[in-house]
């Protein structure tokens, strides 16, 4: 089995050391970095799977960075944050990370989150060797076999999750899913814990795919139920 990358972002010394003690029971390769700038020359240099970084930091905090790392890149982001408030986890989440969590954490959590994580990234990039399956709605096509969407030609940049839940709709056009499907489906978690994170990653995928996103053709909302993509 090929060993995972992860880099830790974290200003403070003694959460990266955690980290590192506990994610090495998981048999991967741990890099370390204290703030945004050291991260992205990370990203240049080596093959990362995962992300953990904090919110707060000097010189490029978690927000620029996890903007900055979106423009091109899909690697997975679980986000650490001294904040609890909502406004705080829906601006992580709609700069593109996959998952917040609040310190102080249970190490055991996280670790759980990890591979989560890791095992969505894998399924996500894994080959499939029986051709192109595409899936096309007028001007918006996504290719599950190189897991790409595009939109009127142009290729459309979906953090992993954005793609599950366009993925999971398209494969199901005119189906309404609630928002506790998706959660389920995508997350693969039965506890439904907030409407914001589906809401929030909706919200994304539709100014990604969408002319006007207060106008949407393909990714409609059916009010009280749920979410869908058009037939036609």
């Amino acid at each position: 089995m090929a060993i995972n990358n992860i880099l830790v972002v974290d200003d403070e010394p003694e959460i990266r050391e955690a980290l590192v003690i506990y994610l090495k029971s998981e048999d991967v390769d741990v890099f370390t970095a204290s703030n945004g700038l050291e991260a992205l020359e990370i990203l240049e240099q080596e093959t990362i799977h995962l992300i953990i970084m904090d919110n707060m930091m000097p010189q490029l905090d978690g927000i620029k960075t996890t903007f900055k790392i979106r423009e091109n890149k899909n690697i997975p982001i679980i986000m650490l944050s001294a904040k609890s408030e909502d406004s705080d986890k829906i601006l992580g989440l709609n700069v593109g990370a996959d998952d917040y969590i609040t310190k102080p954490f249970n190490p055991l959590e996280l670790i759980a989150r990890v591979r989560s994580q890791l095992r969505r990234f894998t399924n996500l990039g894994s080959f499939q060797s029986n051709g192109d399956e595409l899936i096309q709605v007028r001007g918006l096509v996504l290719n599950k076999s190189s897991k790409t969407v595009e939109i009127d030609g142009e290729d459309v940049r979906l953090t992993p999750k954005e793609y599950k839940i366009l993925e999971l709709l398209m494969e199901n056009k005119g189906r309404v899913f609630s928002i506790e499907e998706i959660y389920e489906r995508v997350w693969n978690e039965l506890i439904f814990t907030s409407e914001n994170t589906v809401a929030v990653h909706v919200r994304n995928i539709r100014e990604k795919i969408e002319i006007n996103p207060k106008d949407p053709k393909y990714l409609k909302v059916v009010w009280g139920i749920g979410y869908k993509i058009e037939k036609k």
